[in-house]
């Protein structure tokens, strides 16, 4: 199992406010892994740490190592641009561009000096399950695709770029019941190509499509395993006592 994404001793605050101490994680290549754990626990500030979100942050202070592959992810010989290449990320709420379905996907492309061809763009959707809805209207403004179309256009945006790392902040939590499945069936579809991470409230989500769970409480990571593990014979009790939802 070769390591792809990882963080060492990674503590970030935000002004006087600790957010995340002292935490260890690596995620394996062409797994998914899910970081559960209660809201403010932590989950996404890690997630959007890999991705360098919080350069955005004038109060952010950030220490530790994280690393993709042998990058240092913060070395100061790494450019913003080169890590956002490689590790895509999938929002909470879709995001589509005020732009037709095609420009969503060649937006990307165009900036990096990439290749953005039609084929480029029916591959891209087509990864993300979303070709046979929409190529007969690819000129149509991605703005009045469904939410959960929406959020695969978002998917197939991220994928064109050929990232390795595909990171997805509660990608399914505005979205119905049916769009939600289909997100899942896509993120097991994805991992064969890219690592995923992804955060999640939905305990059943977690089991339907992660390899590998990541609990975390209060800034820290408390429990760590294959998913079934963690969820049917967890070794803490807090971690017993949040997958069973005593508390949340």
């Amino acid at each position: 199992m070769k390591i792809k994404l990882s963080a060492e001793n990674l503590n970030i605050s935000f002004g006087s406010k600790d957010v995340l101490k002292n935490i260890n994680v690596s995620f394996a290549e062409h797994e998914v892994t899910a970081l559960i754990g209660p809201s403010g626990c932590g989950k996404s500030t890690l997630l959007r740490s890999f991705n360098r979100m919080h350069d955005l942050s004038a109060d952010a202070k950030i220490s530790g190592t994280l690393k993709l592959d042998g990058l240092d992810l913060y070395g100061s010989e790494t450019r913003v641009t080169q890590v956002r290449k490689r590790i895509g990320m999938v929002f909470q709420k879709a995001n589509p561009f005020a732009k037709s379905i095609y420009d969503n996907i060649t937006y990307g492309l165009k900036i990096n000096d990439l290749p953005h061809g039609k084929n480029v763009v029916e591959k891209a959707l087509q990864e993300a399950f979303l070709w046979d809805e929409v190529k007969n209207d690819l000129n149509m403004p991605a703005t009045r695709l469904s939410g959960g179309q929406q959020q695969r256009l978002c998917i197939a945006r991220a994928v064109a770029l050929r990232p390795e790392i595909i990171l997805m902040d509660e990608p399914c939590s505005a979205l119905d019941p049916i769009s939600t499945l289909k997100i899942e069936e896509l993120i097991v579809h994805l991992k064969k190509r890219y690592t995923i991470v992804i955060v999640t409230h939905n305990m059943q989500q977690a089991q339907r499509v992660a390899d590998k769970t990541v609990f975390m409480y209060l800034g820290e990571i408390k429990e760590e395993g294959p998913t079934q593990q963690l969820f049917h014979y967890p070794k803490e009790e807090m971690t017993a006592r949040y997958v069973n939802g005593q508390f949340g």
